[in-house]
């Protein structure tokens, strides 16, 4: 599966992505805010995550931008955790594009894909609570807080951070996304 927005394609990884995400994703500040990927990231945990198996309604995607004539790697979004009709997304950007959007272009996209091609029926989402960034992404593309906070494995962190949590009932079309500002 791909898709584009106005700015980004949206691809799965390849083998030959490893260098490119190693660089992209391998950075303190980013792999802090995330909970599965290990600290320090090196080029064997990028060819470990592509060559994982994921399921038909487990969309994994690289995020990619079209900068000056050259596509570069700027992030990754997918979900994942697929039980019965919820699942969960999870994102990431390299450091270099934070506050330019990408997050919820490309959040947008998969939201729509999980509604509409992929029958899922509700989202779950989570934030770590010194990241309040990913928590205006959230709300943008329609998630509202459910008002727990819970301790969250982050791997990169070595132990367990408090995560603001997540909710998006995609039948619901309250639920709908914000606009994009112009």
């Amino acid at each position: 599966m791909f898709a584009r927005t106005k700015r980004l394609t949206l691809r799965p990884g390849w083998p030959e992505d490893a260098p490119a995400l190693a660089r992209a994703i391998g950075h303190e500040s980013v792999v802090a805010k995330l909970g599965r990927v290990p600290w320090p990231y090196a080029l064997g945990d990028a060819e470990a995550f592509l060559a994982c198996p994921r399921g038909a309604h487990e969309p994994r995607f690289l995020i990619e931008t079209m900068e000056l004539g050259e596509t570069r790697l700027v992030g990754g979004i997918g979900i994942s955790d697929v039980d019965g009709g919820s699942a969960n997304l999870g994102y990431w950007l390299t450091p270099n594009s934070w506050g330019r959007g990408y997050a919820t272009e490309a959040g947008q996209s998969v939201v729509s894909m999980a509604r509409h091609a992929l029958g899922i029926r509700r989202l779950t989402a989570a934030h770590f609570v010194d990241n309040p960034a990913s928590g205006r992404v959230l709300a943008k593309l329609g998630f509202r807080p459910t008002g727990r906070i819970e301790p969250r494995t982050s791997r990169g962190r070595g132990g367990e951070a408090p995560a603001v949590m997540f909710e998006l009932d995609l039948d619901d079309d309250r639920c709908a996304p914000m606009p994009l500002a112009a």
